[in-house]
């Protein structure tokens, strides 16, 4: 079932409870974003509405086209590869940007928010787990010193939601993902950053493996609600 809490009218909170849906897997990409549907389900104005669609467009998370309305962005296989060409180029230069060995500070802040992450995987609690992994790696790029970097890392974050959102739910890639935290923590421990680098770019495969697998299968779209 979808978030229905009350938005006051809210545009930035519509859009995050429509990220939300896409992370979560429930708008799979292709499903239409119905303006009639959205209304019903969010007590605010048309053009509030339109706002917030604009915003997931700008985001990269919709797209919109003439007398069609939004959909969920479905990434072609190309756009996959091209995104995660990009994003394996950001996060290994964060990688090897992070002086090593880091600080006890931060390494007790990853373990602390790999803690976490793990509690909300053995739990299948879908938001803990993302905000958790999100929290681990932009507090760990972070160390990094550019703020600029950090910042492209997150927004192609952002822009890969549909090709992360299959992770959420499956038990296999959850742990792949546990046992890479803690590797990266090791890691950090110590002075090799080739080493680092090659973690934060090999922790990116199977979600993009899974998305272009399930593309290729020609999945059908759907209309919100």
């Amino acid at each position: 079932m979808l978030n229905t809490v009350d938005y006051g009218g809210k545009e930035a909170d519509i859009v995050h409870a429509l990220e939300e849906d896409i992370i979560f897997g429930r708008l799979a990409p292709g499903t239409r974003l119905v303006e009639d549907v959205l209304l019903a389900r969010f007590p605010v104005s048309r053009h509030t509405i339109r706002q917030a669609l604009y915003q997931l467009e700008r985001l990269g998370v919709a797209t919109r086209e003439r007398n069609k309305g939004a959909t969920v962005r479905r990434l072609a296989p190309e756009e996959v590869r091209q995104i995660y060409e990009v994003r394996e180029m950001l996060q290994r230069q964060a990688a090897l940007m992070i002086r090593l060995p880091a600080s006890e500070a931060l390494i007790a802040e990853l373990i602390e928010i790999h803690r976490v992450y793990s509690t909300h995987v053995d739990a299948g609690y879908l938001r803990g787990i993302h905000e958790a992994n999100d929290r681990f790696h932009l507090t760990m790029f972070s160390a990094c010193g550019n703020a600029y970097l950090v910042s492209s890392i997150e927004h192609y974050m952002r822009l890969s939601l549909p090709v992360r959102a299959n992770s959420l739910a499956d038990r296999d890639k959850l742990e792949i993902s546990r046992q890479h935290h803690l590797m990266m923590i090791e890691a950090l421990k110590r002075s090799d950053n080739w080493v680092l680098a090659q973690l934060c770019v090999d922790h990116l495969q199977p979600s993009k493996a899974f998305y272009l697998r399930e593309v290729e299968m020609g999945p059908v779209g759907r209309d919100a609600g």
